[in-house]
């Protein structure tokens, strides 16, 4: 097959991408309208559902095709529902991106302090939801001949240094498990690990003057910070027939500041 640029195209796909409700400027919000321009109908799944459906409503009015599902990722009926509703408007589902995550509320206590309550609810959203996702759409992937997900790790598991970063690390060993068990159905499994990201949420947990903004320019090859859409284009890599042979990796969209052989 020769490449052409309509490698990059997702016409006639049906995507899910949950944590995608956030208003204003959040990474979900940018990959459910970047999965919808490049021809997707897009299910905006979200915890708060009036902001799905307001990231949907943002979606048709540009002239896009986008269902809103209220969910919670960390209860298997809710994600089970969520796959249904997504059969039931549009067939069946051909992507899947797990960027619902805890962040902001992850207790920063260290390993000896943290509480087990604290501990178990950042894996019960931040690991499990991933796999709750995708144990709920691979069946209707694999009957439509195989599927995309796409799990948001973060730079900040690299190394690991805290409860967050540790619930990260360990979604991209789901990740090179869920390639491993699936690829023979043709379902690719690949992670996004963002760097310092200037989105609602990123900028609540590190301000503009926080001290680590600081270490980041001096240590980031490009920038310290990027924008919610500059996510976007690795993901239509790894959701479209372009990213067909990429599986079980972990791309850093970061301005240079993890760097990996």
């Amino acid at each position: 097959m020769s490449f052409t640029l309509d490698q990059f195209r997702l016409d006639g796909k049906v995507a899910i991408v949950t944590g995608a409700g956030g208003r204003g400027n959040s990474i979900g919000r940018a990959y459910a309208i970047g999965l919808a321009a490049a021809g997707a109908a897009v299910i905006v799944a979200d915890l708060n559902g009036d902001g799905a459906r307001a990231v949907a409503d943002e979606i048709a009015a540009a002239g896009g095709t986008a269902l809103a599902v209220q969910v919670d990722v960390a209860d298997e009926a809710s994600t089970l529902a969520m796959g249904a509703a997504a059969r039931e408007a549009f067939g069946g589902v051909d992507i899947l991106i797990n960027n619902a995550a805890l962040m902001v509320d992850v207790s920063y206590d260290n390993c000896e302090t943290v509480s087990l309550d604290a501990w178990n609810r950042a894996f019960a959203v931040n690991l499990n939801g991933a796999l709750l996702c995708a144990r709920a759409v691979i069946p209707s992937m694999r009957k439509r001949g195989g599927g995309r997900i796409v799990n948001q790790t973060s730079g900040g598991a690299f190394p690991a240094s805290g409860l967050y970063g540790i619930s990260k690390l360990a979604l991209v060993g789901l990740t090179t498990t869920l390639a491993k068990q699936f690829g023979k159905d043709n379902i690719t499994c690949n992670a996004i690990a963002p760097g310092n990201v200037t989105s609602d949420a990123g900028k609540m947990l590190v301000p503009d003057d926080s001290p680590f903004i600081k270490f980041l320019q001096m240590t980031c090859a490009l920038r310290a910070r990027g924008e919610p859409d500059e996510l976007v284009g690795t993901a239509l890599l790894l959701c479209s027939e372009a990213g067909r042979w990429i599986t079980g990796q972990t791309i850093h969209v970061d301005g240079g500041w993890v760097l990996r052989p």
